[in-house]
This record gives structure tokens, C-alpha cells and sequence, in this order.
């Protein structure tokens, strides 16, 4: 196993055990043994389901070969372009119709994966910062980051539930009121530090490999300053209603956080544009305005 493996299964077992943890709370250890079979039916769920279940709440497209629209046709061989640069099957690509510019990818494994952009995204990108964004993307299927961030979705969705369990029937468990209200409100943060903690190392490896992928690191570092700033005023109402996905997206749909704080699901998006830089050995800004070049995306 690599030392990338072992990081997710070390983590995706504490979860676990931490679900287990509050079925014990609540019912003893025929609570944890539940706990632990829901843990392992809702890991085997995630595993099958993944993308589709991810690509449906956000209401995906495919682009398909019979696509009539050029600009997602293009799109979509500039996808298995870079697959194949990256030496990757050509993931599925599909097109998310929200104004808000993001991306994502889903999948089990690289055989399995599948990468979506949103409209807005592709009317305020250049070919080039696409491209980018998506190298990204795939980088993230080469890494097999997308099962890990899929499943620990899934476990800190449950977390919260189960935790909100624990605060309505607190009088009768064996933590009492008091502890069930602790349990109530410290488990989902709990969840939401293991969710961030995989969410935000993940992006640091993805810009890099994808700015290899493609490249041209100051393509991605462009696209992520003008993802940034549309995120901050552009309302994404699918990412709103599943908050528990938000840390798939290359940035963060939610809000405009800015700092590496305890809690934010991305790392500060200035960071990572000054990584890109680095490895582009450049010293100019990114971009000469919040918009600008608008390409035949646009």
C-alpha cells in the first residue's frame, strides 16, 4: 500500500470508528455494532453509486458525441486530451448548468471516473484556464482522490444525522442530556476537521500534478483567481442543498472563505496561486482584470 493509501484508510477508519463511537452513546454495543454495519453498507453504497450519485444531485449532463453545441464539444476533446496525456481513460464529461464557474471529478477509480464543469465556468475561461481547470480534475482521478472524498462525504453526512439523533433521545442513553448535547454539536465538527484535513492536502497535489499534466501552471493559477472571485457572488443552488459535497469542487461553492482555518474544506486559494507561480517561475499577476481574456468559451 502507498503512504497515500495508507493516509486515506487510516482515515476513512477513524471515521468509522468515530461512528462507531456514537452508536455505542446511543444504544450500547448493539448500537456500535449497527453503527458499524450502516458505516460498511453506506462505504459499499459510495463505492458503486459514487459518481452517478454525486452527478445527479447536481443535476449533470453528459456530452455525449452527438453534442451540437461546439464550445462543449471542444470541451469534451480537450478532456480526453489531457486523459491521454496524463495516461488516463478518458473519464465521462459532463456539463453543470449554474452560473457559478467550479468543477469537479467523481468516480471509484480512473475506469470509472467522470469530470464535470459548470457553464459558468466555461463563459469565463479561456480554452487554456479550462484546460487547467481540468488538468486538475484529472489529477485527482490519477491520485484516486475521488472515492476518498466521495465515501468521507458520506460518513460526515451520516456523523451529523446520527449526532442529531443522539440530542433528541439524550435522556435515555448512556451519555446523558448534557453529553448528547456535546455529542450533538462536537461530532459533526469532528467529521467536518477529517473532511478538511483530506480535502485540503488533496488540492495542494492536484494543482501540482495537474500543472504538469497541462503543462502551463499559470493557466490553472489564472483560473483560480477568476473562480474565486465569481464563487464569492455567484449562488450555486445544487452545491447549497448538498453542502456535504462541497469539498469536491476546485473551489469551494459554499462561501468565500480565505483562510487555511480549522475549518474550511479548501486551502486559501492565494496559497495555492502562489504555488502555481513557483513552479511557473513567474512574478506577474495572473490576470489583468476579474474577467479578462474571455475566450471562445465566453
Amino acid at each position: 500500500m502507498t503512504a497515500n493509501g495508507l493516509r486515506t484508510f487510516l482515515l476513512l477508519a477513524g471515521m468509522t470508528a468515530f461512528f462507531m463511537g456514537i452508536g455505542y452513546l446511543l444504544g450500547g454495543p448493539a448500537g456500535a455494532m449497527l453503527a458499524l454495519v450502516v458505516a460498511a453498507g453506506m462505504n459499499l453504497f459510495a463505492w458503486w453509486n459514487s459518481a452517478d450519485m454525486v452527478l445527479r444531485m447536481h443535476g449533470a449532463r453528459a456530452i455525449t458525441p452527438s453534442e451540437r453545441h461546439p464550445a462543449l464539444r471542444q470541451y469534451a476533446l480537450d478532456v480526453q486530451m489531457l486523459a491521454q496525456r496524463a495516461n488516463l481513460p478518458a473519464p465521462r464529461v459532463y456539463v453543470i448548468e449554474t452560473d457559478q464557474p467550479n468543477a469537479f471529478a467523481t468516480g471509484r477509480d480512473p475506469q470509472h471516473a467522470a469530470v464535470a464543469a459548470t457553464t459558468g465556468l466555461l463563459a469565463r475561461l479561456d480554452r487554456e484556464e479550462v484546460q487547467g481547470v481540468m488538468a486538475h480534475e484529472l489529477a485527482h482521478v490519477k491520485n484516486r482522490d475521488t472515492l476518498t472524498m466521495t465515501v468521507t462525504a458520506t460518513l460526515a453526512g451520516a456523523i451529523g444525522m446520527l449526532a442529531n439523533f443522539a440530542l433528541f433521545f439524550g435522556g435515555n442513553n448512556r451519555a446523558g442530556l448534557i453529553g448528547s448535547i456535546a455529542l450533538a454539536i462536537f461530532a459533526p465538527m469532528a467529521a467536518m476537521l477529517v473532511q478538511s484535513a483530506i480535502s485540503r492536502a488533496r488540492e495542494y497535489e492536484a494543482d501540482r500534478i495537474g500543472a504538469e499534466i497541462m503543462g502551463k501552471p499559470m493557466a490553472l493559477a489564472s483560473a483560480l483567481e477568476k473562480i474565486e472571485r465569481s464563487a464569492r457572488q455567484t449562488l450555486n443552488p445544487a452545491a447549497e442543498r448538498n453542502p456535504a459535497t462541497a469539498h469536491m469542487f476546485i473551489i469551494n461553492p459554499l462561501n468565500g472563505q480565505n483562510m487555511d482555518n480549522l475549518f474550511s474544506t479548501h486551502p486559501d486559494t492565494a496559497n495555492r496561486i502562489a504555488k502555481l507561480r513557483e513552479m511557473a517561475g513567474a512574478a506577474a499577476p495572473v490576470s489583468s482584470g476579474p474577467w479578462a481574456p474571455r475566450g471562445p468559451w465566453g
